[in-house]
């Protein structure tokens, strides 16, 4: 039990990698705030922590707004006693060819993924520097570093993350705060919402780079996620890590 006594908020937890990644901490020993826009989903996964004898508390919110991000710390500490481990999951998409794409389907994205990535962040440091201890998972992806088709949005977005993750890793290791981030390429829901055209071809090129020959679950990444984590990571920070089923050069 690497995570036992500690206390974890996973954004986006309701689905995928998001949901993954909660109850593989949860397996660990962590209590986890589970966040979803959708409740249902949400508290279903709350109740598979539950089932496995672990605590788990929900925070409907849509991350994005200092509201927002204000009520998970307050969640983390009113519920489950503490803060220790945020997972910055959450994300959307809004596809479209850039000379198709509106300013809305920009906005939502980036407020979303580094409004609400710097929002989170901020608020779970406050607690994070004041006990001189704190993991921050961040989840990037291959569209950022290498682009994607009708995703200007989401790849501008996702190389942001990336500079956060190591800004952050500079200004926070005096506080002894760990912050990293995780590159998966697997079949999330978010993948597989792409139209055919686009992720089919995707998906054959993924399994021709990749060593295994295979697109990830959802499962395969979280347990890189309970690493990062837990003690044992405590001299990685400011890593960008590819879980893509073979090699892979980010920086």
């Amino acid at each position: 039990m690497r995570l036992q006594g500690k206390v974890a908020i996973v954004t986006g937890s309701g689905r995928g990698i998001g949901r993954s990644i909660a109850l593989a901490l949860a397996r660990e020993g962590a209590a986890v705030v589970v966040n979803d826009v959708d409740a249902d989903v949400a508290e279903s996964v709350c109740q598979e922590i539950r089932d496995m004898g672990g605590s788990a508390a929900i925070c409907v919110v849509g991350v994005g707004t200092k509201a927002a991000a204000d009520a998970l710390v307050k969640t983390a500490l009113a519920s489950l006693s503490g803060l220790h481990i945020l997972v910055n999951n959450a994300g959307i998409t809004r596809d479209a060819m850039i000379h198709k794409m509106t300013e809305e389907q920009w906005d939502e994205v980036i407020k979303v993924h580094l409004r609400g990535l710097f929002l989170n962040t901020q608020a779970a440091v406050r607690v994070m520097r004041e006990q001189a201890y704190g993991k921050i998972i961040n989840v990037t992806s291959v569209s950022g570093t290498r682009g994607n088709i009708g995703q200007a949005n989401y790849a501008t977005a996702k190389m942001g993350v990336v500079g956060f993750t190591l800004a952050c890793a500079r200004e926070l290791a005096r506080y002894k705060i760990n912050v990293n981030a995780i590159s998966p390429v697997a079949a999330t829901r978010m993948f597989m919402d792409i139209p055919d055209k686009i992720r089919i071809p995707a998906e054959e090129a993924i399994a021709r780079e990749s060593v295994l020959q295979r697109l990830g679950t959802a499962d395969d990444i979280a347990p890189l996620a309970v690493f990062l984590a837990s003690d044992e990571s405590s001299y990685l920070t400011g890593q960008i890590i590819g879980a893509t089923g073979g090699p892979m050069n980010l920086l």
